[in-house]
């Protein structure tokens, strides 16, 4: 493997095509809200939101280590 830089190029090409169509994003985004929207109405906000910054988390050093 290269790197793990993001090429400036792709990065700009994706930004713009979700400036173009915003409905790309949502739909890339709506398990995710779905997840979230369940957790509230089972658990509550403070619970959905705190497993939400743990998941976040968890992706994050997951991406720094590997």
């Amino acid at each position: 493997m290269a790197g793990k830089k993001i090429d400036r190029t792709k990065a700009e090409s994706a930004l713009e095509v979700v400036r173009e169509s915003p409905t790309i994003a949502l739909i890339t985004a709506a398990p995710a809200l779905v997840v979230f929207g369940v957790l509230w109405w089972l658990l509550g906000f403070g619970t959905a939101l705190v497993f939400a910054v743990v998941v976040a988390l968890i992706a994050f050093v997951a991406k720094k280590v590997i």
